[in-house]
This record gives C-alpha cells, structure tokens and sequence, in this order.
C-alpha cells in the first residue's frame, strides 16, 4: 500500500472454522477515517457472481433452463445480430460468450426502468465473434442476465437479490444503493493516481442499470459469509436450507477455456494450483479493487478490497501471497522468452474496442503495450482517466504472452487468428481486441 500509495484496504480470510480481518489505511484522502472490517466497498464485479447464484435458485425451482433462448423469455429482444438474438441463452451469458463488445455502461437513473433501458440500448452493440466460439469477458451479458431476473421473478432485481441471498445469508452489510451506504456507514471513496498526485475519483456510484453487473456494497466480513456459503451444502448459517449442494457445485464445473485467466465456470473463475482448484472473481469500480477467491477442499477463502485503482496490483498477488502462506502452492508462471524484431513485426499495431484500445511495439526483444486512455465508465460521456503505464510482454509459447511489469505482471494473455493464419485479435484484460491498424 505504501508503495503503490493505496489509501485504504480491508482483507478478510476464512480458513477451517475460523475468520481472520482487518483494515488499513484511511476510507478517503479528502475525509479520512479508519478503515476497519466492517467498512463498505463496492465489490465490482463480484457483483456478476450473486446475479449467477439467483439464477442458479430459479434454474433449481424449475423456473428458468439455462439453454432456452434468451427470446422465450424476453420476447422483445433484440442484438445487432440476428443469429446471436435468435441463439443466445442465459448459459451464453453467465460464460462470457456471447461475442459482441461487452463494455457499454450508462445511466439510466434510479427508477424501476433503468434495467430495462439498459437492455434496449444493448442491442445495437456489434458482433466481435461469433456466439459461442471464444471467450470475451461481457459486461452487457450480465445487463442481460438481471433483466431475465426481473421478468421471471416479477419484481426488480435488487428486490431479488436482497430476498434470495442477502436476507437469507445475514448479508446485513451488502447494499446497493448510495442511499443505504452514504452518511449513515462508514465507506471508503475510490481513488485514482495522476501523474505522482493521488486523488478521489468520481463519480462514485456506478448507476442502478449497473447493480447486477457490479453494484454490490459490501464488506470482507459479508463476502466471507457468502464465500462459506459457497463452499457448503446450501444451508444458511442458521443450518437452514436454501439452495441445493449440486446447484452450488454446478456453478463451479467447468464450462469454456478463459485462456489466460484459466476456466470459465457460471461466473467463477477457475485455476489451479498444484491440487488445488481455486474459484474466485475479481471487481473494478471507479477507483476500486476487489478479489474473492476461495478453496473448498480446504475451507478457505480470502477476500481484499482497496480504494484505488493502483490496488489492483495488491488484489492480483493477494491469491499468491495466500496459497504460499498457507499451502505452500503456487499457480504456475510460464518461462518468458525473448524474440527478434522480425518475429515481432506481425504482432505489432494498434488494437481496439470503444472503451480500451493499446498500441503494441517491438523494443528490446518484446512487445510493449502502450495504453490509449478511453473513457465511458460509468455514463458514455465520463472522460478517460490516467493511462495506465507501458508494459512489456513476452512470449512463452507460440502466440501466447506474459506480462513482466506491474499492473500485469504476470498476466497471461494471447493472440488469435483469423481464417486467412494472420492475428487479427489480442485478448489482454480478459477482452478480445480486435487488430485495426
């Protein structure tokens, strides 16, 4: 933290029938107070894990089948795509895998409504892939996915959330709205660094359109509860039963390849260490970081939340800091390698989607990312912030890279090609960005 000038963090870890927390630092450089267990953050697209569980309790209830067509349930709805609006199912989206660009964000004010504009704004978002061949982390999927919440259980789908899984798990400190958090909870503000100068970023909510993609407020102690209640039989705490073991079990069974970031359950991430299979999902607001990641068969989970964006840098190694401590385990880093200018030469070029875009250049035997700042989170018109510094990447096996400089080292990511052999995509950040130039 003192190093990458992270105001504030919060990291909580269960492990065999007993909780550990703590807070450090301070909630904001302009009104600091002290952060503790119990202070609020927003938790990202951690989000995207609590809209999967509540589908999951309908698929249980016979009330939803992931592979019926999104159209059997939203009759109106429309992509710019006919064979992916025709095609497309709740699988599709809880596995990324729906092929248009996935980043769009917008504010549709706070009426019962706003998820319903969101979805008819969706449909003009183009085609990068075709439904179902690659996967290509999808914000507007989950967009999707929520409205297919509150048309099944008719009602909104905070309403939902709170009756299906926070009320039930003691979730008592996990909200959505700004007005639930602000002035009467202790939370933090987001922050972001400019140039040498650390600062709170704004805006600070993200709009109700957003709840079910990223909009949970929460705590450590709140996402460990959640994370037990993962890993157990589901049952609540009170031993009451809430959902079925297999239902829980289902969402971690592994359905696409995510490439670098490993396999691709119903929204959990999945990776390996030596025996040991990780779940987890990571989340990023405007000027936030959060992971929760978590072990069942060794009834372990840790969570970390920072008030920064440089605070992804902590929640990345916090998963590797753990597996060392307790387990003595580690995720495998591939061995970087170093290639002549003349190999590098057809991946070199400018790669872009509307909300990132990056230029890569040989220099020194590996390719260097230089980010192009884009704006759009959380309305269209927010500007774009710092950009993120130059990075180099290195191959280890054919078209597959590592990242060797912060904030990405260690990432893993890779090129694709289209039909013709030459690369015409880099998925880096979990997004697929086509080649233009």
């Amino acid at each position: 933290m003192k190093r990458l000038k992270v105001p504030g963090a919060a990291i909580g870890i269960s492990h065999a029938g007993q909780e550990f927390s703590a807070g450090f630092g301070k909630t904001s450089l302009e009104n600091p107070l002290r952060v503790t267990p119990d202070t609020l953050f927003q938790v990202g697209s951690i989000s995207k894990t609590f809209t999967g569980t509540i589908l999951m309790h309908l698929v249980e209830t016979g009330d939803l089948d992931l592979d019926t067509p999104v159209r059997k349930i939203l009759p109106k709805f429309k992509m710019a795509d006919p064979e992916v609006e025709k095609r497309l199912t709740t699988r599709h989206l809880l596995t990324h895998t729906g092929g248009w660009i996935g980043d769009y964000f917008n504010d549709f004010g706070n009426g019962d409504d706003a998820l319903q504009k969101m979805v008819k704004k969706i449909r003009k978002l183009p085609q990068v892939t075709p439904l179902g061949q690659a996967w290509s982390y999808n914000n507007a999927g989950f967009n999707i996915a929520g409205r297919i919440i509150e048309v099944l259980t008719g009602q909104p789908y905070e309403n939902t959330a709170r009756e299906m899984i926070f009320i039930p798990l003691g979730l008592d400190m996990s909200f959505f709205y700004p007005d639930d958090v602000l002035i009467t909870h202790r939370f933090v503000s987001g922050h972001q660094k400019i140039g040498r100068k650390v600062q709170v970023a704004r805006p600070w909510a993200i709009g109700r359109a957003g709840n079910c993609v990223g909009g949970v407020v929460s705590t450590v102690r709140d996402l460990l509860s959640y994370a037990r209640f993962h890993m157990g039989d589901g049952s609540t705490a009170q031993g009451e039963a809430l959902m079925k073991r297999e239902t829980l079990e289902a969402m971690r069974a592994e359905q696409v390849d995510a490439g670098g970031r490993g396999k691709m359950g119903l929204t959990w991430f999945i990776k390996q260490a030596g025996d040991l299979k990780i779940f987890g999902h990571g989340g990023a607001t405007h000027g936030q970081q959060a992971v929760l990641n978590f072990i069942p068969q060794e009834n372990f989970a840790l969570t970390v939340l920072t008030n920064s964006d440089e605070g992804g840098i902590i929640t990345d190694n916090a998963l590797k800091w753990a597996l060392e401590a307790y387990f003595d385990a580690k995720i495998p880093i591939p061995l970087p390698t170093q290639k002549t200018d003349e190999e590098l030469a057809e991946y070199t070029g400018r790669y872009e989607l509307p909300l990132s875009a990056f230029e890569l250049v040989a220099r020194d035997g590996y390719l260097v990312r230089k980010d192009i700042p884009r704006g759009g989170f959380p309305t269209p018109e927010t500007p774009a912030g710092p950009a993120e510094p130059d990075v180099r990447l290195a191959f280890y096996e054919n078209d597959r890279l590592v990242g060797l400089d912060e904030p990405r080292q260690g990432a893993l990511c890779e090129f694709l090609r289209g039909a013709n052999g030459k690369v015409n995509l880099m998925r880096i950040g979990g997004r697929l960005h086509p080649k233009v130039g």
